[in-house]
């Protein structure tokens, strides 16, 4: 996967001696696989809200982790997950309440036909058992994916994620969707019914689509609103599930609950992930009764440490803070205040182009991946973080927790005003 401000140590400049005793210490023990953001890399040693603090305590401007989603180190998940630490942790063969008080809040939250859970550790896993569910429910192969997808890292899901890169193998029962900023609703359907043509001469037949209701590793695609829906009526014509990967704009993060609702499509199955604990690892499909009922009588799941009563206490706490809180309305009222003031400076400057946001997951695109660099590392030289996305990682990536504020914006604000300033051409 093309990272335009990853940290690459060849053309790095020179860093801190303690950054460059860390590195040589990583290198040594850590696998190559393994990559760092900015030119140069952000030691944290602790972060509360929306802030990082690096070894000298300076305070740096986190725009880009979802992970923690309620602010990091929230002393509702902090205080839930000791408590239950100090008291019981162990997997889901023996009866515990916990797991359902929390799921019943958690379905309480989706369409009512989406009404079984199943949790897993990590996002990757959750992708993983929602595409076996689907195959299994459907008898078929084939899934369709957006062309630049991401899904995870278990080899299932890896093989639905061509964003790892060209030497990353996408299965051979896979279709691919091309996705554009602009695209309209007929566009996005009559590719998804090429894509499923295509798997039915292959003799795949549709399993099932997935796709990121917010696109995030195609560039930030909130639109078309109701492309989803028409991408899963296409997908049941030819006898397929519809996947639903929310593993990064669910949870409020794009001003609804779950990303597929700014759709207006109910789909067969949800895969939730990355900030469900708040960084804790916790995972979980969410589906159809039938499909649910008919994998489970048929095959053995079992996943040991997946809905543990301790990341569950982190569920719950992160759950009853985002609804206690409504965090999904303040999350589409903050990410209109990003949309604005970003659209003002792209029309004052040839380094911001067009500006794309759904809550507060924003993309904005630059002139080329030189560019998106150059301002996510000038951003980081200023102490915030972003990151960049797309095909051409030429898309900035903005992604705060759902916590930020009108005054973190402001910050936001005058380190891009000093970063463009230093690098309009003179």
């Amino acid at each position: 996967m093309h990272m335009a401000n990853a940290f690459d140590p060849e053309s790095a400049p020179e860093v801190p001696a303690r950054t460059a005793e860390l590195l040589t210490r990583r290198e040594a023990v850590l696998s190559a696989s393994y990559r760092l953001f900015y030119r140069e890399p952000v030691e944290v040693v602790r972060a509360e809200g929306a802030w990082l603090y690096d070894s000298a305590g300076r305070p740096h401007l986190d725009m880009y982790n979802n992970v923690p989603a309620i602010g990091h180190s929230h002393p509702a998940v902090t205080e839930a997950v000791t408590r239950q630490l100090g008291r019981l942790n162990t997997h889901t063969r023996y009866l515990t309440e916990g797991i359902l008080d929390y799921s019943e809040a958690l379905l309480e939250t989706f369409p009512a036909a989406l009404d079984q859970v199943t949790y897993a550790c990590s996002g990757s896993e959750a992708v993983d058992l929602a595409v076996r569910m689907a195959r299994f429910a459907t008898g078929r192969e084939g899934i369709i994916i957006s062309a630049h997808a991401y899904h995870g890292t278990t080899a299932l899901a890896a093989s639905l994620s061509p964003s790892l890169g060209v030497n990353n193998s996408v299965a051979e029962a896979v279709a691919t969707v091309d996705m554009r900023p602009g695209m309209d609703v007929e566009t996005l359907a009559a590719k998804v019914r090429s894509a499923a043509v295509d798997l039915e001469a292959r003799g795949h037949g549709v399993a099932a689509v997935i796709f990121d209701s917010i696109f995030s590793s195609d560039g930030v695609l909130p639109d078309p609103v109701g492309g989803l829906a028409a991408a899963a009526d296409v997908a049941r014509a030819f006898g397929g599930c519809v996947i639903a990967d929310e593993v990064q704009p669910g949870f409020g993060r794009t001003g609804t609950m779950w990303g597929f609702s700014r759709h207006g499509v109910e789909p067969d199955l949800v895969v939730l992930g990355k900030p469900m604990g708040n960084g804790m690892p916790i995972s979980a499909v969410v589906s159809r009764r039938e499909i649910s009922d008919a994998f489970g009588a048929s095959v053995r799941y079992f996943n040991t440490f997946g809905g543990s009563p301790v990341c569950i206490a982190a569920a719950q706490g992160v759950l009853d803070v985002i609804t206690a809180s409504l965090l999904p309305r303040h999350a589409e009222q903050l990410g209109q205040v990003l949309a604005d003031g970003l659209a003002v400076r792209a029309g004052h400057t040839a380094l911001l182009q067009d500006v794309r946001a759904a809550g507060l997951f924003v993309g904005v695109d630059t002139p080329g991946a030189d560019t998106a660099a150059a301002i996510v590392n000038g951003l980081r030289e200023r102490r915030v973080l972003i990151s960049a996305s797309g095909p051409g990682a030429d898309v900035l990536k903005i992604r705060p927790p759902l916590v930020f504020d009108e005054a973190e914006a402001e910050v936001f604000f005058a380190a891009l005003d000093d970063t463009l300033e230093d690098l309009e051409p003179s």
